[in-house]
């Protein structure tokens, strides 16, 4: 086995670990320019902090080995929350930062564990 795939898979899990991070950060210290998208986009405002927590306890499951496929599991449950928030609103750019960093998570975790790249294999051409 190639040693620098996990590593490789290491460094791709750290973009959403720090998006979410960043996106909790600005919910429990109640940036501005976030609550005012937060009350744009219709969620109560008193949601905010329990959301965030989700947030945190998603990317604490993802970092840690042993829990980080029910960790990608849940961060793309929540992820898909914010894709779904955009899509009823009509508005399909922001939907790219959610796809995007769920698709990292989920990159991040097949190069990191040697079992799920067992489990889901890229096909290979077969030669005659």
């Amino acid at each position: 086995m190639k040693t620098w795939i996990p590593w490789i898979g290491r460094i791709i899990s750290a973009a959403p670990v720090y998006i979410c991070l960043s996106s909790a950060r600005w919910k429990l210290t109640h940036n501005p320019w976030y609550v005012g998208e937060w009350q744009r986009i219709g969620w109560p405002l008193g949601e905010i902090s329990g959301i965030a927590l989700v947030q945190i306890a998603c990317v604490t499951l993802y970092v840690i080995p042993q829990t980080a496929l029910l960790g990608t599991v849940l961060l793309t449950g929540y992820l898909g929350g914010a894709i779904a928030t955009y899509v009823r609103m009509g508005e399909p750019a922001p939907v790219l930062v959610p796809l995007t960093t769920c698709l990292l998570a989920w990159l991040g975790i097949y190069l990191r564990d040697a079992r799920l790249r067992a489990l889901l294999p890229f096909r290979r051409r077969l030669t005659a």
